[in-house]
């Protein structure tokens, strides 16, 4: 399992990989043109693995499965990333495996990414809580006796 996904990786970059070429000659003219593979932005090529995870598939162990006809079997695409175990939920709490759930977490109502309140709360609503806090600054000391000061709220 490991060995297959490890080629799908490598394959990952290799199929987001993009060909850049120069040409070379006198005042513009493309006598000689030479041409290189560059390699994406890890970001493209992390977006092209996380559309792979998302559609990942679950395979059976071969030393636990009992055998199957010939007919039943399918092989994983070589583009396809594989896995054993299904992952546990890490909405709820599971003191088992030590995961602590998503309940009563702070989320980022603005954020779209891993701390937004949708993805957090996974799916169950939160409420917000509008927070005033009031300080004291632009403090100036009026010649004897107090100080003066100006509240601002953020």
């Amino acid at each position: 399992m490991n060995q297959h996904n490890t080629e799908v990786g490598r394959q990952a970059i290799h199929r987001t990989m993009s060909t850049h070429c120069r040409c070379h000659g006198v005042s513009g003219s493309c006598a000689v043109k030479t041409c290189w593979k560059t390699m994406a932005a890890f970001e493209h090529v992390g977006a092209y693995l996380k559309e792979r995870y998302e559609r990942s598939i679950q395979v059976l162990d071969r030393s636990r499965r009992k055998t199957r006809r010939k007919d039943q079997r399918r092989l994983p695409d070589k583009q396809q990333l594989i896995f054993l175990n299904k992952s546990p939920n890490y909405c709820l709490e599971d003191q088992r495996r030590g995961v602590a759930g998503t309940r009563g977490r702070r989320c980022n109502r603005s954020s779209t990414g891993s701390d937004g309140c949708n993805l957090l709360c996974c799916g169950r609503g939160y409420t917000t809580h509008v927070v005033r806090h009031v300080e004291r600054c632009e403090c100036k000391f009026v010649w004897c006796c107090y100080v003066a000061a100006g509240a601002v709220r953020a």
